[in-house]
């Protein structure tokens, strides 16, 4: 059985959003990795970014200098 963690859970409107994280994220060594969106959080595409819970202001900054858009922001077991 995989052993759940408290993890940061960034959600996003669209597709193309959580592909542009993913890209930014692989470019600029950010560690995370794409996932389905647990079901405790609902969001538009299905897809989210995840990532330890100390990395929220590092992967913040990311987004704002590279122009992705986030739904949501959220701390979950995963």
């Amino acid at each position: 059985m995989i052993r759940k963690e408290l993890k940061l859970v960034i959600t996003f409107h669209t597709t193309a959003d959580a592909m542009a994280m993913e890209k930014v994220c692989k470019e600029n060594a950010a560690e995370g990795r794409l996932i389905p969106v647990p079901r405790s959080i609902t969001a538009g595409c299905g897809l989210a970014w995840c990532s330890r819970t100390e990395s929220r202001g590092a992967l913040m900054d990311l987004m704002q200098r590279n122009g992705i858009r986030h739904q949501g922001m959220q701390e979950c077991m995963v």
